[in-house]
């Protein structure tokens, strides 16, 4: 038995795969009142569909979003919002050589061996594609989360060992990632980084890369000290999209060579409102916020759809094989995970705010 499914109180269940009629998600939990559009998540689902630009694949879906409860008279009722989008653009064809042979990288081992029913086109469920669930989750609770002024940004700051060196303000990333493809805030590095994007797709190869999620103006106090801290939620969620290997919260990593003087964040009053000096916790603190900005970084692995042939098996006569994938496939996928990344943070905060209280689970307006 999978899940589907994701959150306490406001709930997202995703459903559809990648060469299947359709995708989309059942947002559950959101309250009634909240002004609501077609438009709305739309908007989200533009910035991750494919065929965009040379350094996305060129499966070219428009992913258009069609509702089909939870909106009366442009807001949410209080039922369940459901929206799905029809796949148009499959080519399943490209996947027959894929029959029982895994292709390294990918779930099709795992997939195979637990469920022997193994929809091998495209993936199947575990295809990027079936993020599409996340971000029309991620649309709902974004609408919700303006209501109090927050913001969930993610940007690139790295692919394969071209990284970001200069610091940006907020609004600063938010400008400049609208300017590239690569949606970087650093324009200088991201013509390096489409280059080495574009040079990648010649050779049939992929890349990696490090994406930072900002989530601005929290309040203080969201998470549960013990097992539903917030930054473990939000962990568990980023780790839950496919391409995701790892998962940091303020320095991160970099914390583990520091000293507790130098690690810690000092506290002092501006104009009424207690804050940090530093940020080096990322915006949490025993496992709940502490009105600083939220910041994560995640690792994103190379696309495993590259055109070398490379060895498996076949899962039918137990015996080696090779394998050379085709279709379309994206030569890097950080920019498109970015709207993925923003969209699983907005749905575990909306889901934490409505539990803490700073969202009525009935009624917006209450």
């Amino acid at each position: 038995m999978s899940s589907n499914s994701t959150g306490k109180i406001f709930t997202v269940t995703t459903f559809g795969a990648s060469h299947a009629t359709a995708l989309g998600a059942i947002v559950d939990g959101c309250p009634a009142g909240l002004k609501l559009s077609k438009e709305d998540i739309q908007e989200e689902l533009n910035k991750r569909r494919p065929g965009t630009s040379q350094i996305t694949t060129s499966r070219d879906e428009k992913d258009k979003v069609e509702i089909l409860s939870g909106i009366f008279n442009g807001k949410t009722d209080g039922t369940p919002i459901t929206a799905v989008i029809y796949n148009r653009d499959q080519r399943s064809k490209n996947y027959d050589n894929l029959i029982n042979k895994p292709r390294p990288g990918h779930g099709d081992f795992a997939w195979y061996e637990k469920y022997t029913n193994y929809d091998y086109r495209g993936g199947g469920r575990g295809s990027g594609r079936v993020t599409i669930g996340h971000v029309i989750g991620g649309a709902v609770s974004k609408k919700l989360l303006e209501q109090h002024n927050i913001t969930t940004t993610a940007h690139v700051t790295q692919i394969k060992d071209i990284k970001i060196e200069k610091e940006y303000t907020l609004e600063e990333i938010k400008e400049n990632i609208q300017q590239n493809n690569v949606r970087c805030a650093d324009k200088q590095k991201a013509i390096q980084m489409e280059n080495a994007i574009l040079d990648a797709k010649k050779e049939g190869n992929s890349l990696g890369g490090v994406v930072e999620i900002i989530i601005d103006n929290l309040p203080v106090g969201l998470g549960q000290p013990v097992f539903d801290k917030i930054d473990g939620d939000l962990a568990k969620a980023l780790m839950n999209i496919g391409a995701v290997k790892g998962v940091e919260i303020g320095l991160g990593f970099k914390s583990a060579s520091l000293t507790g003087r130098q690690m810690n964040d000092e506290y002092y009053m501006d104009e009424g409102k207690i804050k940090t000096k530093t940020n080096n916790a990322g915006g949490v603190i025993g496992g709940m916020t502490n009105g600083m900005p939220l910041v994560i970084r995640i690792a994103v692995k190379p696309t495993p759809s590259i055109s070398f042939k490379q060895d498996t098996i076949n899962l039918q006569t137990r015996q080696n094989d090779t394998i050379q994938i085709e279709g379309r496939h994206d030569p890097c996928i950080c920019p498109r995970v970015t709207t993925v990344a923003e969209s699983a943070c907005n749905i575990v905060i909306a889901d934490h705010m409505i539990r803490a209280g700073f969202i009525h689970p009935d009624n917006i307006e209450k």
